[in-house]
């Protein structure tokens, strides 16, 4: 199994020159082998990337670089071309891979050589050829039985350093039964970002006194003279509140995809196409900071990772559906109660599509459907509401017994 842990690194003065000059290297190796794939008929990885040596040889700045950060670039421009055609093989209108330039190249790698991190008694170190020790904050342990495949060096905006060490353990994930008796549907959405069949809802993540800092810098930024030493001093400042309102949402969504992976033998959720979502005319900025495709791309790689059961469904009128009869009924987005005509059956909207959702996945799982409806065998009756701080400060949302000992241990 494969996976990645980040982390942060410290470099002196002279480090980060050496780095952002490697970094520098990289973007203009890259420029180069693109005019070559733009001007030379068939062009393949392997016969461009046996050019370096030959390279180095007028290029001499290029023998100050590790060789595999090199082969890297090259192997990540040809990647992405690869990607583009298959984007396009698939009826996608794709352009062309374009020119970087200075400051639109944010990071190498290094690939099976060239790195060492080093665990000493005092500050940890992270060896790169050609660069030297790196103080690095190991901020969790990496597992014993986990070997480190490369390292990817990246800048932030913000001018941070950090290293994301791609480990591979031989290790299986745990098995959880075929017939799973924890099994959860969670419902996404804007004002309840998650409802579960369990029903506890969690609220949003309050972002505003961010966002208004935001605007306040960017504002300030607009007023400075493009290029100057004060208007790249606000760009950093501008670039910090990005990067914290990043934070914070991915904090908030590792957190509670880690609860649902971590204590449930099946996960259903709704299959979004939320790229097809941010086209519509309205509600378009809530749309993209609720980052639903961001949560449930993590839900599914932990899932993975513990042995939970993920089964995406198809969306389509869970919503609309009695989770009791299967009776379909329109209603408006304002309407926030279910009340079906038919059955009589009243329930929170949110909490009647989670029903349908788990529904739905125990089907794809192969259990069939039990002779008693879903609502029909549900323990809570009601819905538990959890502010989006609570999963911030302890790392889960539930209040339940499930929850408090989870928070516990």
């Amino acid at each position: 199994m494969d996976f990645a842990y980040r982390y942060r690194l410290n470099p002196t003065p002279d480090q980060q020159e050496r780095l952002a000059w490697t970094l520098d290297i990289c973007r203009q190796v890259r420029n180069h082998f693109l005019h070559r794939m733009n001007r030379v008929a068939d062009t393949s990885y392997t016969p461009e990337q046996n050019r370096l040596p030959d390279l180095k040889k007028w290029w001499t700045d290029l023998q100050k670089v590790n060789a595999k950060v090199l082969q890297m670039v090259v192997r990540r421009l040809y990647t992405d071309r690869s990607n583009l055609k298959k984007k396009k093989d698939k009826g996608h209108t794709v352009g062309k891979l374009k020119w970087k330039g200075k400051g639109y190249y944010h990071s190498f790698e290094y690939n099976q050589s060239g790195f060492e991190l080093k665990e000493t008694s005092g500050q940890d170190r992270l060896y790169l050829n050609k660069i030297g020790d790196i103080p690095v904050v190991v901020h969790r342990d990496i597992p014993d039985n986990a070997t480190v495949k490369g390292v990817v060096v990246k800048r932030e905006p913000t001018g941070r350093w950090y290293v994301s060490l791609q480990l591979e353990t031989t290790d299986s994930p745990p098995v959880k039964p075929t017939e799973p008796s924890e099994a959860v549907g969670i419902d996404v959405g804007i004002l309840k970002y998650t409802h579960d069949t369990d029903g506890t809802a969690v609220g949003s993540l309050d972002l505003t006194d961010e966002r208004d800092r935001l605007k306040r810098e960017q504002r300030t930024l607009s007023r400075k003279e493009h290029g100057s030493n004060n208007w790249e001093k606000q760009r950093k400042r501008v670039a910090e509140c990005y990067d914290t309102i990043k934070c914070k949402r991915r904090d908030f969504l590792h957190k509670l995809s880690t609860y649902y992976a971590r204590e449930y033998d099946l996960v259903a959720v709704e299959n979004l196409n939320v790229a097809g979502m941010m086209q519509f005319n309205s509600n378009s900025r809530n749309r993209a900071s609720a980052a639903w495709g961001t949560f449930l791309r993590m839900l599914e790689y932990k899932c993975e990772r513990e042995g939970t059961h993920f089964i995406p469904v198809d969306p389509r009128n869970t919503t609309k559906e009695c989770a009791a009869c299967g009776v379909k009924t329109d209603k408006s987005l304002w309407v926030r109660e279910h009340a079906c005509p038919s059955c009589g059956f009243t329930a929170d909207r949110d909490w009647n599509a989670a029903w349908n959702i788990l529904s739905r996945g125990i089907k794809r799982l192969g259990e069939g459907r039990s002779e008693c409806t879903p609502v029909e065998t549900a323990l809570p009756t009601g819905t538990t509401t959890v502010p989006a701080k609570r999963v911030v400060e302890t790392g889960s949302p539930g209040l339940n017994e499930r929850t408090a000992k989870a928070v516990s241990e």
